[in-house]
């Protein structure tokens, strides 16, 4: 038996949060849990959707890092924030039809989607880092729910859209309302009770798959730093709604606070991880403008390459002060390429082989 149909025939024994969900979803599940056991793969946000000094228009495919190590990522991260707006457009000004498009090749070349959703403050119609109160408004019963199931259409309409040349379903790891434990979004600690927030992940969920038959998601829940074990499972919806455990750690302070950061922080996760046996993840991270030299070896492999986790997504490489990966000449690029070239780190060529 083949490797490749060895893992596809496991994974139709998986059981997910989402007891409908299709064959699709269970291999990539699948995928997930054995790249784990190998190492991590690498993720970027928004990789081929623009880049230091270009963006995507429909006419090419390339990122900055495939440009600097000669492959892409393996984990590609899209975002759908004003797909509830109806917009044609992202809030990063990524065309919604070019997205599908590059979801679908990034899914043919054997890679990981991952899709994350800011979407605006639906009581005052600004941004999601608005943190007026709008929770308990678009729970059932209250007075924006009809605008917020409306908004939730929209989303399933998108994901069901997400399908190969032949017509089946792309498997997507979702990743809505993340960070919930800081202040920032109108989700988040302080905008709306741990309770409020269960409610909403559930409601969400149950959209998706009862109302709206969306059977192509792998649920994943998110925070940003925490404290403790506590801290990080305040939010936490239960275990039958949530596929994938992921915390966002960024580079903020000093590179030994943040070594510490990361060793607290995914420890925590691993634990939590293997208790509830759900796969894990960086979700979000990275040190803007990639400031130190030696960076990807010397400070995160370092930190990350024994905790289990299935990837590390680094965020987007939007202009000249705000970017999370390497282009060409960067200053951490060289040493980038010594970061691929690990065992543990995987690249799309990597993943590919894990089928």
């Amino acid at each position: 038996m083949s490797c490749k149909s060895s893992l596809e025939v496991s994974s139709r024994t998986l059981s997910l949060s989402d007891k409908k969900a299709d064959d699709h979803s269970k291999y990539l599940m699948a995928r997930i849990r054995q790249i784990s056991k190998m190492g991590y793969a690498f993720g970027h946000q928004d990789a081929t959707a623009y880049g230091m000094g270009w963006k995507n228009d429909g006419s090419l495919y390339k990122s900055d890092v495939a440009e600097v190590t000669g492959d892409f990522p393996g984990v590609f991260g899209f975002e759908i924030g004003h797909i509830e707006l109806g917009h044609k457009q992202n809030l990063d000004s990524v065309n919604f039809g070019l997205m599908t498009e590059l979801i679908r090749k990034a899914h043919k070349s054997g890679g990981i989607v991952t899709i994350s959703w800011h979407p605006n403050n639906p009581a005052t119609m600004k941004s999601a880092w608005d943190p007026s109160p709008a929770v308990s408004e678009i729970l059932e019963g209250g007075l924006l729910h009809p605008k917020y199931q409306a908004w939730v259409a929209q989303v399933a309409e998108f994901m069901l859209g997400l399908k190969t040349q032949k017509g089946k379903p792309i498997p997507i790891v979702f990743r809505p309302f993340h960070e919930m434990n800081g202040n920032w979004f109108w989700w988040g600690h302080g905008n709306c009770t741990p309770e409020q927030f269960q409610s909403l992940w559930k409601q969400t969920y149950d959209l998706l798959t009862k109302t709206h038959n969306v059977h192509n998601l792998l649920y994943c829940y998110s925070t940003d730093v925490v404290k403790n074990e506590e801290e990080y499972l305040k939010f936490y919806p239960g275990d039958a709604y949530v596929d994938i455990l992921g915390m966002d750690l960024y580079h903020k302070g000093t590179t030994k606070e943040y070594l510490e950061l990361l060793e607290d922080n995914l420890s925590l996760l691993a634990q939590v991880g293997k208790r509830k046996n759900k796969p894990y993840a960086m979700t979000e991270g990275g040190l803007n403008m990639v400031t130190v030299e030696n960076w990807w070896t010397n400070v995160l492999d370092k930190s990350v390459a024994n905790k289990g986790i299935a990837w590390a997504l680094f965020w987007r490489n939007a202009w000249p002060n705000h970017f999370f990966a390497p282009y060409v000449g960067q200053k951490s690029s060289e040493d980038f390429k010594k970061f691929k070239s690990l065992a543990n780190v995987l690249f799309l060529e990597d993943i590919q082989k894990i089928r």
